[in-house]
């Protein structure tokens, strides 16, 4: 699964703040945890609490929080990934494992160029890394749900 390659660079792009806020990663596995669907309500909880908390509510602490939030989302989308990969080679074998590789690649693609895409078109904003951040958030914690939830008939 290819890593946070645009909130990377976000990241990078972005000046430390003085006093960082932080994502609360318990709040983030809760919400996996209790999601019945692939858009649950609580996709960005976490980032807005932290956006409560000193330095989080300017264009930097807001982006941080975001990122903060999709970056524990990208580690239940890897754990979840492997969880399914190895569904599959149990229920088709090595085949319809590949087939998911194929379709992760594709996806992270997928999400990296569709958040992109949003980043460029307000890039002359300071509103770009929130945006982009948000729509890296979102994709990514849906992306953990379906994954979750792949080849299940529940």
């Amino acid at each position: 699964m290819k890593g946070l390659s645009i909130v990377a660079a976000l990241i990078c792009a972005t000046p430390a703040l003085a006093q960082e806020p932080s994502v609360d990663t318990n709040a983030v596995r809760a919400c996996f945890d209790g999601a019945k669907d692939t858009h649950p309500a609580c996709i960005g909880e976490a980032a807005a609490a932290c956006q409560d908390q000193p330095g989080g509510d300017t264009t930097l602490g807001i982006s941080a929080c975001l990122q903060g939030e999709a970056q524990v989302w990208d580690d239940i989308a890897k754990s979840q990934y492997k969880a399914a990969r190895a569904r599959l080679l149990e229920q088709g074998g090595t085949e319809l494992a590949n087939k998911l590789l194929d379709a992760q690649s594709a996806w992270g693609q997928y999400r990296d160029s569709d958040c992109g895409l949003l980043y460029e078109i307000w890039k002359d904003g300071t509103i770009r890394t929130v945006v982009a951040s948000q729509c890296y958030l979102e994709r990514t914690a849906q992306r953990a749900l379906e994954l979750r939830d792949l080849g299940r008939m529940e």
